[in-house]
Protein backbone atom coordinates (compact mmCIF):
# COMPACT_ATOMS: atom_id res chain seq x y z
CA UNK A 1 0.00 0.00 0.00
CA UNK A 2 2.84 2.73 0.88
CA UNK A 3 4.34 1.88 -2.46
CA UNK A 4 1.14 2.39 -4.21
CA UNK A 5 0.54 5.60 -2.67
CA UNK A 6 4.09 6.45 -3.46
CA UNK A 7 3.34 6.10 -7.25
CA UNK A 8 -0.19 7.88 -7.06
CA UNK A 9 2.21 11.26 -5.29
CA UNK A 10 5.20 11.04 -8.04
CA UNK A 11 2.89 10.47 -10.86
CA UNK A 12 0.91 13.62 -9.76
CA UNK A 13 4.41 15.54 -9.27
CA UNK A 14 4.84 14.98 -12.99
CA UNK A 15 1.84 16.44 -14.25
CA UNK A 16 2.33 19.56 -12.01
CA UNK A 17 5.46 21.01 -13.87
CA UNK A 18 3.38 20.58 -17.35
CA UNK A 19 0.02 22.16 -15.63
CA UNK A 20 2.25 25.01 -14.76
CA UNK A 21 2.78 26.47 -18.54
CA UNK A 22 -0.05 28.91 -19.27
CA UNK A 23 -0.41 28.02 -23.53
CA UNK A 24 -1.88 25.38 -24.91
CA UNK A 25 -1.42 26.59 -28.31
CA UNK A 26 1.82 26.32 -30.96
CA UNK A 27 3.54 28.99 -31.96
CA UNK A 28 6.96 29.55 -33.39
CA UNK A 29 7.93 31.37 -29.96
CA UNK A 30 7.44 28.01 -28.14
CA UNK A 31 10.29 26.25 -29.80
CA UNK A 32 13.10 28.24 -28.60
CA UNK A 33 12.27 29.35 -25.10
CA UNK A 34 14.58 28.26 -23.22
CA UNK A 35 17.18 30.66 -25.43
CA UNK A 36 16.00 33.90 -23.13
CA UNK A 37 18.69 32.60 -20.90
CA UNK A 38 22.13 33.43 -21.49
CA UNK A 39 23.24 29.98 -19.54
CA UNK A 40 21.47 28.27 -21.85
CA UNK A 41 22.54 29.63 -24.71
CA UNK A 42 26.10 29.84 -23.86
CA UNK A 43 26.35 26.06 -23.20
CA UNK A 44 23.90 25.74 -26.58
CA UNK A 45 26.43 27.11 -28.74
CA UNK A 46 29.71 24.97 -27.08
CA UNK A 47 27.64 21.89 -27.27
CA UNK A 48 26.92 22.11 -30.89
CA UNK A 49 30.01 22.95 -31.97
CA UNK A 50 31.48 20.06 -29.80
CA UNK A 51 28.92 17.66 -31.09
CA UNK A 52 29.84 19.06 -34.61
CA UNK A 53 32.99 17.37 -34.06
CA UNK A 54 31.92 14.38 -32.30
CA UNK A 55 29.71 13.25 -35.05
CA UNK A 56 32.71 13.70 -37.62
CA UNK A 57 34.79 11.18 -35.83
CA UNK A 58 31.84 8.62 -35.48
CA UNK A 59 31.57 8.76 -39.25
CA UNK A 60 35.17 8.73 -40.15
CA UNK A 61 36.08 6.59 -37.20
CA UNK A 62 32.95 4.28 -38.96
CA UNK A 63 34.60 3.90 -42.21
CA UNK A 64 38.10 3.85 -41.45
CA UNK A 65 37.65 1.03 -39.14
CA UNK A 66 35.54 -0.70 -42.14
CA UNK A 67 38.25 0.18 -44.68
CA UNK A 68 41.22 -1.54 -42.46
CA UNK A 69 39.17 -5.18 -41.72
CA UNK A 70 36.56 -5.15 -44.74
CA UNK A 71 34.29 -6.90 -41.57
CA UNK A 72 31.06 -5.66 -40.90
CA UNK A 73 30.92 -7.59 -37.60
CA UNK A 74 34.02 -5.45 -36.87
CA UNK A 75 31.78 -2.47 -37.08
CA UNK A 76 29.52 -4.01 -33.84
CA UNK A 77 32.76 -4.71 -32.37
CA UNK A 78 33.84 -1.03 -32.22
CA UNK A 79 30.20 -0.01 -31.07
CA UNK A 80 30.31 -2.77 -28.39
CA UNK A 81 33.50 -1.83 -27.12
CA UNK A 82 32.50 1.47 -26.99
CA UNK A 83 29.50 0.60 -24.81
CA UNK A 84 31.47 -1.68 -22.04
CA UNK A 85 32.02 1.37 -19.95
CA UNK A 86 28.39 1.75 -19.48
CA UNK A 87 27.71 -0.96 -17.98
CA UNK A 88 30.65 -1.19 -16.14
CA UNK A 89 30.23 2.49 -14.21
CA UNK A 90 27.30 4.18 -15.60
CA UNK A 91 25.14 4.00 -12.14
CA UNK A 92 28.52 5.03 -10.47
CA UNK A 93 28.64 7.92 -12.52
CA UNK A 94 25.11 9.09 -11.81
CA UNK A 95 25.85 9.00 -8.27
CA UNK A 96 29.17 10.76 -8.76
CA UNK A 97 26.38 13.09 -11.09
CA UNK A 98 24.46 13.80 -7.64
CA UNK A 99 27.52 14.10 -4.90
CA UNK A 100 29.80 17.00 -6.66
CA UNK A 101 29.16 19.58 -9.35
CA UNK A 102 28.21 18.84 -12.85
CA UNK A 103 29.81 21.40 -14.34
CA UNK A 104 33.19 20.14 -12.83
CA UNK A 105 32.69 16.67 -13.31
CA UNK A 106 32.01 17.79 -17.41
CA UNK A 107 35.08 19.61 -17.60
CA UNK A 108 37.39 16.30 -16.57
CA UNK A 109 35.17 14.39 -18.94
CA UNK A 110 35.55 16.84 -21.90
CA UNK A 111 39.35 17.20 -21.87
CA UNK A 112 39.70 13.56 -21.14
CA UNK A 113 37.70 13.17 -25.16
CA UNK A 114 39.54 15.87 -26.18
CA UNK A 115 42.84 14.11 -25.56
CA UNK A 116 41.25 11.08 -27.43
CA UNK A 117 40.43 12.37 -30.30
CA UNK A 118 44.15 13.81 -30.80
CA UNK A 119 45.80 10.64 -29.89
CA UNK A 120 43.36 8.75 -32.48
CA UNK A 121 44.31 11.84 -35.10
CA UNK A 122 48.70 11.33 -34.76
CA UNK A 123 48.01 7.46 -35.20
CA UNK A 124 46.29 8.09 -38.19
CA UNK A 125 48.31 11.16 -39.81
CA UNK A 126 51.48 8.43 -38.70
CA UNK A 127 50.22 5.87 -40.65
CA UNK A 128 50.51 3.48 -37.24
CA UNK A 129 46.52 3.32 -36.80
CA UNK A 130 45.31 -0.55 -36.30
CA UNK A 131 42.25 -2.25 -35.81
CA UNK A 132 42.76 -2.84 -31.99
CA UNK A 133 44.06 0.88 -31.65
CA UNK A 134 40.58 2.06 -33.06
CA UNK A 135 38.84 -0.98 -30.32
CA UNK A 136 40.78 0.16 -26.99
CA UNK A 137 40.63 4.11 -27.65
CA UNK A 138 36.54 3.56 -28.55
CA UNK A 139 36.54 1.65 -24.83
CA UNK A 140 38.42 4.79 -23.70
CA UNK A 141 35.87 7.02 -25.15
CA UNK A 142 33.27 5.02 -23.24
CA UNK A 143 34.62 5.41 -20.29
CA UNK A 144 34.31 9.48 -20.57
CA UNK A 145 31.00 9.61 -22.28
CA UNK A 146 29.67 6.73 -19.53
CA UNK A 147 30.47 10.15 -17.07
CA UNK A 148 29.77 12.57 -19.12
CA UNK A 149 25.94 11.68 -20.18
CA UNK A 150 24.20 11.92 -16.36
CA UNK A 151 26.11 14.79 -15.93
CA UNK A 152 25.41 16.48 -19.06
CA UNK A 153 21.45 15.11 -18.82
CA UNK A 154 20.86 16.86 -15.24
CA UNK A 155 23.05 19.67 -15.60
CA UNK A 156 20.14 20.90 -18.17
CA UNK A 157 18.05 21.77 -14.98
CA UNK A 158 20.30 24.46 -13.89
CA UNK A 159 20.61 26.59 -17.41
CA UNK A 160 17.12 27.90 -17.04
CA UNK A 161 15.59 29.66 -14.57
CA UNK A 162 11.96 28.85 -15.05
CA UNK A 163 11.03 25.03 -14.55
CA UNK A 164 8.15 25.47 -16.59
CA UNK A 165 11.12 25.91 -19.54
CA UNK A 166 12.52 23.03 -18.71
CA UNK A 167 10.41 20.68 -21.15
CA UNK A 168 12.04 22.87 -24.31
CA UNK A 169 15.26 23.18 -23.01
CA UNK A 170 15.98 19.22 -23.02
CA UNK A 171 14.06 19.28 -26.40
CA UNK A 172 16.53 21.82 -27.86
CA UNK A 173 18.99 19.54 -26.47
CA UNK A 174 18.06 17.06 -28.64
CA UNK A 175 18.05 19.58 -31.78
CA UNK A 176 21.77 20.32 -30.60
CA UNK A 177 22.56 17.09 -30.82
CA UNK A 178 20.61 16.34 -33.97
CA UNK A 179 21.69 19.44 -35.80
CA UNK A 180 25.58 17.66 -35.64
CA UNK A 181 23.94 14.44 -36.50
CA UNK A 182 23.01 16.07 -39.40
CA UNK A 183 25.87 18.66 -40.47
CA UNK A 184 28.56 16.25 -39.07
CA UNK A 185 28.32 13.31 -41.16
CA UNK A 186 28.19 14.64 -44.52
CA UNK A 187 31.15 16.99 -43.35
CA UNK A 188 33.29 14.05 -42.30
CA UNK A 189 32.36 12.49 -46.15
CA UNK A 190 33.49 15.70 -48.17
CA UNK A 191 36.76 15.96 -45.36
CA UNK A 192 37.19 12.25 -45.51
CA UNK A 193 37.20 11.97 -49.31
CA UNK A 194 39.68 15.25 -49.59
CA UNK A 195 42.32 15.50 -46.52
CA UNK A 196 41.91 11.58 -45.06
CA UNK A 197 40.20 10.48 -41.56
CA UNK A 198 43.05 12.29 -39.36
CA UNK A 199 41.77 15.43 -40.38
CA UNK A 200 38.27 14.31 -39.27
CA UNK A 201 39.52 13.40 -35.83
CA UNK A 202 42.09 16.79 -35.26
CA UNK A 203 38.40 18.86 -35.90
CA UNK A 204 37.43 16.76 -33.29
CA UNK A 205 39.77 17.24 -30.79
CA UNK A 206 39.74 21.33 -31.82
CA UNK A 207 35.83 21.01 -31.04
CA UNK A 208 36.08 20.11 -27.77
CA UNK A 209 37.72 23.84 -26.79
CA UNK A 210 34.19 24.78 -27.41
CA UNK A 211 32.43 23.46 -25.03
CA UNK A 212 34.98 23.63 -22.08
CA UNK A 213 35.51 27.37 -22.67
CA UNK A 214 31.35 27.40 -22.45
CA UNK A 215 31.43 25.56 -19.28
CA UNK A 216 33.88 28.07 -17.88
CA UNK A 217 32.14 30.94 -18.47
CA UNK A 218 28.45 29.99 -17.46
CA UNK A 219 27.58 30.90 -13.60
CA UNK A 220 25.17 28.17 -12.84
CA UNK A 221 22.57 28.37 -9.77
CA UNK A 222 23.31 25.19 -6.94
CA UNK A 223 21.12 22.78 -6.60
CA UNK A 224 20.37 19.61 -3.95
CA UNK A 225 23.16 17.14 -3.89
CA UNK A 226 23.47 14.16 -1.99
CA UNK A 227 25.12 14.02 1.02
CA UNK A 228 28.94 13.36 1.66
CA UNK A 229 28.75 10.90 4.15
CA UNK A 230 26.55 8.44 1.97
CA UNK A 231 28.13 5.89 -0.13
CA UNK A 232 27.89 5.57 -3.50
CA UNK A 233 26.33 2.09 -3.32
CA UNK A 234 23.96 3.30 -1.35
CA UNK A 235 23.10 6.60 -3.53
CA UNK A 236 22.97 3.92 -6.32
CA UNK A 237 20.17 1.78 -4.77
CA UNK A 238 18.10 4.65 -4.07
CA UNK A 239 18.29 5.67 -7.35
CA UNK A 240 17.18 2.11 -8.52
CA UNK A 241 14.45 2.04 -6.19
CA UNK A 242 13.09 5.48 -7.16
CA UNK A 243 12.70 4.49 -10.95
CA UNK A 244 11.38 1.08 -9.97
CA UNK A 245 8.59 2.55 -7.98
CA UNK A 246 7.83 5.48 -10.61
CA UNK A 247 5.38 3.51 -12.46
CA UNK A 248 5.53 6.47 -15.60
CA UNK A 249 9.18 6.59 -15.48
CA UNK A 250 9.80 2.41 -15.49
CA UNK A 251 7.24 2.42 -18.37
CA UNK A 252 9.63 4.96 -20.36
CA UNK A 253 13.12 3.43 -19.31
CA UNK A 254 11.75 -0.04 -21.17
CA UNK A 255 10.28 1.89 -24.03
CA UNK A 256 13.62 3.78 -24.26
CA UNK A 257 15.56 0.77 -24.20
CA UNK A 258 13.83 -1.40 -27.22
CA UNK A 259 14.03 1.97 -29.08
CA UNK A 260 17.55 1.80 -28.77
CA UNK A 261 18.04 -2.03 -29.46
CA UNK A 262 15.79 -2.13 -32.74
CA UNK A 263 15.30 1.46 -33.56
CA UNK A 264 19.05 2.31 -33.47
CA UNK A 265 21.13 -0.11 -33.90
CA UNK A 266 20.85 -0.63 -37.40
CA UNK A 267 22.97 2.45 -37.88
CA UNK A 268 26.24 0.13 -37.39
CA UNK A 269 25.46 -1.41 -40.91
CA UNK A 270 25.16 2.13 -42.78
CA UNK A 271 29.45 1.87 -43.37
CA UNK A 272 28.41 -1.29 -45.45
CA UNK A 273 25.10 -0.85 -47.02
CA UNK A 274 27.29 2.72 -48.82
CA UNK A 275 29.28 0.01 -50.38
CA UNK A 276 28.27 -3.61 -50.75
CA UNK A 277 23.76 -2.40 -51.06
CA UNK A 278 24.36 0.95 -52.97
CA UNK A 279 27.77 0.05 -54.69
CA UNK A 280 29.85 2.97 -53.66
CA UNK A 281 33.65 2.94 -54.42
CA UNK A 282 36.33 3.51 -52.37
CA UNK A 283 35.92 7.34 -52.48
CA UNK A 284 32.30 7.63 -53.36
CA UNK A 285 31.24 5.09 -50.47
CA UNK A 286 32.33 7.51 -47.91
CA UNK A 287 30.36 10.55 -49.37
CA UNK A 288 27.30 8.22 -49.73
CA UNK A 289 28.39 6.82 -45.81
CA UNK A 290 28.10 10.99 -44.89
CA UNK A 291 24.85 11.30 -46.86
CA UNK A 292 23.07 8.80 -45.21
CA UNK A 293 23.85 9.05 -41.97
CA UNK A 294 23.40 13.04 -42.45
CA UNK A 295 19.40 12.02 -43.53
CA UNK A 296 19.00 10.71 -40.59
CA UNK A 297 19.71 13.29 -38.90
CA UNK A 298 18.04 15.77 -40.97
CA UNK A 299 15.20 13.50 -40.02
CA UNK A 300 16.33 13.07 -36.28
CA UNK A 301 15.94 17.50 -35.95
CA UNK A 302 13.11 17.69 -37.41
CA UNK A 303 11.76 15.61 -34.49
CA UNK A 304 13.53 17.57 -32.16
CA UNK A 305 12.41 20.68 -33.21
CA UNK A 306 9.02 19.56 -32.97
CA UNK A 307 8.90 18.29 -29.76
CA UNK A 308 10.29 21.64 -28.93
CA UNK A 309 7.63 23.79 -30.48
CA UNK A 310 5.07 20.78 -28.59
CA UNK A 311 6.71 20.60 -25.56
CA UNK A 312 4.28 22.94 -23.41
CA UNK A 313 1.12 20.79 -24.82
CA UNK A 314 0.14 17.69 -23.66
CA UNK A 315 -0.08 15.08 -26.31
CA UNK A 316 3.70 13.84 -25.88
CA UNK A 317 2.80 9.81 -24.73
CA UNK A 318 0.40 9.83 -27.74
CA UNK A 319 3.09 11.19 -30.33
CA UNK A 320 5.82 8.82 -28.69
CA UNK A 321 3.62 6.12 -28.76
CA UNK A 322 2.80 6.67 -32.65
CA UNK A 323 6.85 6.92 -33.06
CA UNK A 324 6.90 3.27 -31.73
CA UNK A 325 4.80 2.33 -35.12
CA UNK A 326 6.82 4.38 -37.71
CA UNK A 327 10.16 3.76 -37.59
CA UNK A 328 10.27 0.04 -38.28
CA UNK A 329 7.57 0.83 -40.91
CA UNK A 330 10.23 2.90 -42.59
CA UNK A 331 13.13 0.83 -42.05
CA UNK A 332 11.23 -2.20 -43.90
CA UNK A 333 10.54 0.20 -46.67
CA UNK A 334 14.41 1.49 -46.35
CA UNK A 335 15.87 -2.09 -46.60
CA UNK A 336 14.22 -3.24 -50.15
CA UNK A 337 14.69 0.43 -51.75
CA UNK A 338 17.72 0.99 -53.93
CA UNK A 339 17.04 3.98 -55.10
CA UNK A 340 19.79 7.13 -53.60
CA UNK A 341 17.07 9.21 -53.24
CA UNK A 342 14.51 7.08 -52.14
CA UNK A 343 17.09 5.44 -49.44
CA UNK A 344 17.93 9.56 -48.16
CA UNK A 345 14.39 9.83 -47.48
CA UNK A 346 13.23 7.14 -45.85
CA UNK A 347 16.73 7.57 -43.62
CA UNK A 348 15.17 10.77 -43.53
CA UNK A 349 11.93 9.33 -42.03
CA UNK A 350 13.99 6.46 -39.47
CA UNK A 351 15.89 8.93 -38.20
CA UNK A 352 12.54 11.53 -37.43
CA UNK A 353 10.37 8.67 -35.47
CA UNK A 354 13.14 7.12 -33.54
CA UNK A 355 14.42 10.01 -32.86
CA UNK A 356 11.03 11.78 -31.52
CA UNK A 357 10.37 8.57 -28.99
CA UNK A 358 13.65 8.95 -27.62
CA UNK A 359 13.77 12.76 -27.16
CA UNK A 360 10.07 12.50 -25.91
CA UNK A 361 11.40 10.14 -23.56
CA UNK A 362 13.74 11.48 -22.08
CA UNK A 363 11.64 15.05 -21.47
CA UNK A 364 9.15 13.33 -19.97
CA UNK A 365 11.72 11.73 -17.91
CA UNK A 366 13.45 14.55 -16.79
CA UNK A 367 9.89 16.63 -15.78
CA UNK A 368 9.21 14.23 -13.51
CA UNK A 369 12.74 13.63 -11.87
CA UNK A 370 13.00 15.08 -8.52
CA UNK A 371 16.52 17.24 -7.99
CA UNK A 372 18.53 15.73 -6.01
CA UNK A 373 18.24 12.11 -8.01
CA UNK A 374 18.67 13.78 -11.04
CA UNK A 375 21.58 12.41 -11.59
CA UNK A 376 21.10 9.11 -11.08
CA UNK A 377 17.84 8.88 -12.97
CA UNK A 378 19.83 10.61 -15.52
CA UNK A 379 22.50 7.85 -15.22
CA UNK A 380 19.60 4.72 -15.40
CA UNK A 381 18.36 6.59 -18.51
CA UNK A 382 21.76 6.74 -20.22
CA UNK A 383 22.35 3.15 -18.92
CA UNK A 384 19.13 1.98 -20.71
CA UNK A 385 19.53 4.47 -23.93
CA UNK A 386 23.79 3.84 -24.74
CA UNK A 387 24.40 0.04 -23.22
CA UNK A 388 21.08 -1.75 -24.91
CA UNK A 389 22.49 0.28 -28.30
CA UNK A 390 25.87 -1.86 -28.35
CA UNK A 391 24.18 -4.99 -27.97
CA UNK A 392 21.90 -4.23 -30.69
CA UNK A 393 24.88 -3.20 -32.66
CA UNK A 394 26.41 -6.26 -32.15
CA UNK A 395 23.82 -8.42 -32.71
CA UNK A 396 22.80 -7.03 -36.30
CA UNK A 397 26.58 -6.87 -37.04
CA UNK A 398 26.52 -10.37 -36.64
CA UNK A 399 23.22 -11.13 -38.25
CA UNK A 400 24.66 -9.10 -41.36
CA UNK A 401 27.88 -11.60 -41.52
CA UNK A 402 25.55 -14.47 -41.59
CA UNK A 403 22.76 -12.88 -43.74
CA UNK A 404 23.33 -9.52 -45.62
CA UNK A 405 22.80 -6.13 -44.74
CA UNK A 406 19.09 -6.67 -45.86
CA UNK A 407 17.82 -9.05 -44.11
CA UNK A 408 19.34 -8.05 -41.06
CA UNK A 409 17.18 -4.76 -41.50
CA UNK A 410 14.05 -6.70 -42.32
CA UNK A 411 14.42 -8.79 -39.20
CA UNK A 412 15.17 -6.22 -36.90
CA UNK A 413 12.25 -3.72 -38.45
CA UNK A 414 10.03 -6.81 -38.08
CA UNK A 415 11.34 -7.56 -34.01
CA UNK A 416 10.67 -3.46 -33.88
CA UNK A 417 7.34 -3.54 -35.02
CA UNK A 418 6.48 -6.66 -32.86
CA UNK A 419 7.52 -4.57 -29.85
CA UNK A 420 5.66 -1.70 -30.74
CA UNK A 421 2.80 -3.76 -30.86
CA UNK A 422 3.22 -5.47 -27.33
CA UNK A 423 3.99 -2.29 -25.73
CA UNK A 424 0.33 -0.69 -27.32
CA UNK A 425 -1.51 -3.70 -25.48
CA UNK A 426 0.57 -3.92 -22.37
CA UNK A 427 1.50 -0.05 -21.46
CA UNK A 428 -1.95 2.14 -22.28
CA UNK A 429 -0.04 4.48 -19.19
CA UNK A 430 2.43 5.74 -21.95
CA UNK A 431 -0.05 7.40 -24.30
CA UNK A 432 -1.94 9.02 -20.95
CA UNK A 433 1.33 10.75 -20.39
CA UNK A 434 0.89 14.71 -20.75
Amino acid sequence: MADEKMNKDISAECFDTQDMVPERRISPRNTFAAMQYPNYRIWFAGQLVSLFGTWMQVTAQGYLAYQLTKSVAFLGYVAFANGIPVWLFMLYAGSVADRMPRKRLMLYTQSAMLILAFVLAFLTFTGAIRPWHILVLAFLLGIANTFDSPARLALVDQLVDDRRHLPNAVALNGSMFNVATALGPAAAGAVYALLGPAWCFTINGLSFVAVIAALLFMHLRPVPLSPRNQSPMAGIVEGLKYVWRHQNIRALMLLVGITSLLGLSFATLIPAWAIKVLHGSATTGATINGLLQSARGIGALLAALTIATISHLKVKGRIAAFGTFAYPIALLIFAVARFMPLELLLMALVGFASILVVNLCNVLVQAQVEDSLRGRVSAVYSLVFFGVMPIGSLLIGWLAQWTGEPVAVIINACAALAAAALIWILVPRLRAMP
